[in-house]
């Protein structure tokens, strides 16, 4: 079962697989929170310069966060898109 550390964490009406979990999801959401702020922080670079150099550095990252499950694949897909266009507005110009 527990062990003595383990059951001062657990306390009463606590498992240890909850409390797995508990570390499981902190990793998880840094993770997460980690490459949703990244591919944020992409995209305004991409809409401040508005360079091919920008937009072709965004990509694999959008495309990257829909894999994960971070977004769907659909609004990965149209922010490409808006972006793609946005850069070639610009650069026809």
């Amino acid at each position: 079962m527990a062990t003595d550390r383990l059951r001062k964490k657990i306390g009463v009406g606590r498992h240890a697989s909850s409390i797995k979990r508990d570390r499981q999801n902190e990793k998880h959401n840094a993770r997460n929170r980690h490459a949703r702020s990244t591919m944020r922080t992409i995209i305004k670079k991409v809409r401040q310069e508005l360079t091919l150099d920008t937009l072709k550095a965004s990509t694999p990252v959008i495309a990257k966060a829909a894999k994960k499950g971070l977004i769907h694949r659909r609004k990965a897909s149209r922010m490409i898109s808006r972006l793609t266009k946005a850069v070639n507005k610009e650069n026809a110009s």
